[in-house]
């Protein structure tokens, strides 16, 4: 899915200047400010409160320059992971006022300028994964940062040039980072998981294999399809699937050139949506910040 159209121009950018992008995990970000908020709530939500908190996250990136942002959000929890395994992860249990924040939080991003990608089919992380795919394909791009602590964008990573920034732990983990934390390369991530599990996601892995064995596996022979017969069995059909879950698409077509991540500035819509979200003094942040793009 393409992005949700803004209507301000795409400023280019000078072609000898080195590109950083920025891909930004915005339901992780919703998440993040909506519990954030609750610590001082009391559970009494304000309606966009968490809506208002990312805004202002991603507009920081603006402040400091850097222009080249794009954010991924699930319009919707269910995927096409749903139809493979009946565990995945639903929108079952997700607060109210938390999910109610989701669709307001695409449509006040786009209103700020910022690209963003609201999938359905897929996921966000698969959004990531494709839009970290587009933009290291791009020459002009030196670094692409994957903001999002989610174990599979580990792997994305490529050497330190693709890399995935956790903002909770304060962590830029390269591809040597991921070997550290992991024991395994990035490419051999969605085995990893496959065969460890991923609670967040909804399947168990393999009973009896825990990380430390998982690692030495994969080190001794390579991907779960590489293993001798005996080593899984019977449950080689199950690995495979959920490698399958855990595996990441790269192909969706969000964009066709990196300028079109190059934020120009807020909409004239920017205005309506600061009053709604109770923030007036992100308006002016924004206007400040474009002043002299």
């Amino acid at each position: 899915m393409r992005a949700v159209t803004a209507t301000q121009s795409r400023i280019p950018a000078d072609p000898g200047t080195p590109i950083v992008v920025h891909l930004i995990d915005g339901t992780y970000e919703l998440f993040r400010h909506f519990y954030g908020l609750r610590r001082f709530n009391k559970g009494n939500d304000r309606p966009y409160g968490a809506v208002a908190g990312v805004l202002q996250s991603v507009l920081e990136f603006f402040e400091r320059g850097e222009l080249h942002v794009g954010v991924a959000t699930d319009h919707v929890i269910e995927s096409f992971r749903n139809r493979l395994w009946a565990g995945y992860k639903t929108g079952e249990g997700i607060e109210p006022n938390l999910l109610a924040q989701f669709q307001p939080l695409e449509h006040a991003l786009a209103a700020m300028g910022v690209a963003v990608w609201p999938m359905t089919d897929l996921e966000a992380d698969d959004a990531l994964a494709s839009a970290a795919c587009i933009a290291g394909a791009d020459p002009r791009v030196q670094k692409v940062c994957i903001w999002t602590p989610d174990k599979d964008l580990a792997q994305c990573v490529s050497g330190d040039r693709v890399v995935q920034i956790d903002r909770k732990s304060k962590t830029i983990r390269d591809a040597a980072g991921v070997r550290a934390k992991f024991g395994v390369e990035p490419a051999l991530i969605p085995d990893y998981l496959a065969l460890v599990g991923d609670a967040a996601d909804g399947y168990p892995g393999i009973a009896g294999i825990g990380a430390v064995g998982a690692a030495r596996l994969l080190n001794r022979h390579g991907p779960i399809e590489a293993f001798p017969p005996e080593v899984l069995g019977e449950r080689l059909d199950q690995a495979l699937l959920f490698k399958q879950l855990a595996t990441l698409r790269s192909d969706a077509p969000l964009f066709d050139n990196v300028e079109q991540l190059r934020w120009g500035g807020p909409t004239d819509a920017l205005a309506a949506w600061t009053q709604r979200l109770g923030a007036p003094r992100l308006l002016q942040r924004c206007r400040e910040a474009a002043h002299d793009l």
